[in-house]
């Protein structure tokens, strides 16, 4: 009897026409497998055939957010070697084919910004009506920028992502960037403007803040950006985001000081108006993070600040994030 062969199973994996396409589609962008069906011009079902054993050769990775189901490339050192052999090997009828479905897939570029342009533009008069209220962005994001620092970043967790901003700041000084929203309609706007800027090592996972879809210390760094006011449990939200902390990991909380606007709880749905130094900090010590001095930027009617703290050396190694 012959021996099962891990690698066979591998190249039988890639041994397919449209899985060849698929691999070289995912490998450019996150990708719906309703969208790749569209590339393709085959049916969802085929083609969630030839995902999951594209998913069962570890080669990408599935996903279902709501009644969707992402596909995502696998990322690791196989991934390069694949691309490298792949690369090599085809000629021009495999250029041709795979050009004319990077056409196909502007086409799907095109139709996600325009999606994401309305369901922005319908929110956009009242966002900017709250941003005249503190510290323009472009100061918050100095400030994020210095308490970050310039050293390099191996995993960044952006928890509560909106539009994928946080990512997009830090995106050049990361290894790997995973951003988590509960809104499909935010992801949908922050994976046009992740695409956009061409950041192709950042992926993207709807989730809630209190029970974030990673494991324990699989993060170097972790960001709450202006969305604790949103969490009806904010203590809950800290301590799930400190749970990702790998040794010598940083969480940055980025919120509104206390204040007095009870009108923003009716028309923009902040269920806490801002929080105190000792409600933050008393959080963070019960998560057992060394905190630093927070940082204070004033704006016209609110307070922005930036609370950062570090998990202390001595926990196992980072985990891999799923």
């Amino acid at each position: 009897m012959s021996a099962e062969l891990p690698l066979a199973s591998l190249f039988h994996a890639l041994g397919d026409p449209s899985r060849l396409r698929i691999l070289a589609l995912v490998r450019s962008m996150e990708l719906t497998v309703g969208e790749i069906a569209l590339v393709l011009g085959q049916s969802q079902p085929r083609v969630s055939r030839h995902v999951r054993i594209l998913a069962e050769a570890a080669l990408v990775s599935r996903r279902k957010e709501g009644s969707w189901v992402f596909v995502e490339a696998d990322r690791g050192q196989r991934e390069t070697a694949l691309r490298l052999l792949i690369d090599a090997a085809k000629d021009k009828r495999d250029r041709d084919v795979f050009q004319a479905d990077a056409t196909r897939l502007e086409a799907v570029r095109g139709e996600r910004a325009e999606a994401a342009g309305r369901w922005f533009d319908r929110r956009a008069e009242r966002w900017e009506q709250l941003r005249q209220l503190h510290a323009p962005d472009a100061q918050i994001e100095a400030a994020l920028d210095t308490a970050v620092g310039s050293e390099r970043i191996h995993t960044l967790v952006d928890v509560g992502t909106g539009t994928g901003r946080m990512i997009e700041l830090f995106a050049d000084r990361v290894d790997r960037a995973i951003g988590i929203d509960r809104s499909p309609d935010m992801l949908r706007v922050a994976r046009v403007r992740l695409d956009e800027a061409r950041i192709g090592h950042a992926s993207l996972r709807q989730g809630d803040m209190t029970a974030l879809p990673l494991p324990d210390a699989s993060a170097n760094l972790v960001i709450l950006h202006l969305v604790l006011h949103f969490a009806h449990a904010p203590g809950a939200a800290v301590h799930e985001a400190a749970r990702l902390l790998a040794p010598g990991g940083r969480l940055l909380v980025v919120d509104f000081a206390a204040h007095e606007r009870e009108e923003l709880r009716r028309l923009h749905g902040h269920q806490r108006l801002g929080f105190s130094d000792e409600r933050i900090g008393g959080w963070l010590a019960d998560c057992g993070l060394e905190q630093d001095t927070p940082i204070e930027l004033p704006g016209r009617t609110l307070v922005i600040k930036i609370w950062t703290a570090r998990r202390g050396a001595g926990r196992g190694r980072t985990e891999e994030a799923a």
